[in-house]
């Protein structure tokens, strides 16, 4: 028996050898650019949601406190309550509280607190209340407000008053995205909720 040895097939050059690579190289940013947008956004989407419903729980609070000393501190805490994780309270920028059109437009000027320092004692009545916000303008103040059914002459409401909340929120990026899309890394955005006030007789 005679053994032959197989021959040996040419070599071929194979132009598409790095083509894989080369596709993966261009494709692989661009999948980690997607990616990284989906969990961003679902973080920032859950910090709109979670301020849009602190705003409301605020405006709820506002129309039920009426125009009594301590009503902000109220306000504050509703605030601080209905912010939950992911989303962090201590990203709150300022909370805005004035009188409101039923549309939401504002009417006068707002009373304004920043985050930082503490209001509490006196400030808050007999709430027993201490909340982490330091009042920087008092453009409509608790006793203004007007939760009378026939109104309020004093205050030139003739009658109950329409209160709107303004969240004012820094979202923290979470992923590097920003790196690849340029841009600060933080967003801040407000979410304003109105409520008409519960009127007493």
């Amino acid at each position: 028996m005679i053994f032959r040895p197989r021959s040996r097939r040419p070599a071929t050059n194979r132009p598409g050898r790095g083509q894989a690579l080369v596709e993966f190289a261009l494709v692989f940013p661009i999948f980690i650019v997607l990616l990284l947008g989906i969990i961003e956004f679902a973080f920032l989407f859950n910090a709109l949601l979670s301020v849009n419903y602190s705003a409301r729980d605020a405006a709820l609070a506002a129309a039920e406190a009426g125009d009594g000393v301590g009503s902000d501190c109220v306000i504050l805490d509703s605030v601080d309550a209905a912010i939950s994780p992911p989303t962090s309270d201590n990203r709150v920028v300022t909370v805005e509280i004035y009188k409101a059109t039923a549309a939401g437009n504002m009417v006068g000027t707002p009373t304004t607190y920043a985050r930082g320092g503490t209001t509490s004692g006196a400030s808050c009545g007999t709430t027993g209340l201490s909340v982490p916000y330091t009042r920087t303008a008092n453009g409509y103040p608790e006793a203004t407000r007007c939760n009378v059914l026939a109104g309020c002459p004093s205050s030139g409401s003739s009658t109950v008053d329409n209160v709107a909340v303004r969240v004012t929120y820094t979202h923290t990026y979470v992923t590097p995205l920003q790196n690849f899309l340029g841009g600060g890394a933080s967003l801040t955005f407000n979410r304003t909720s109105v409520m008409r006030m519960e009127p007493i007789l």
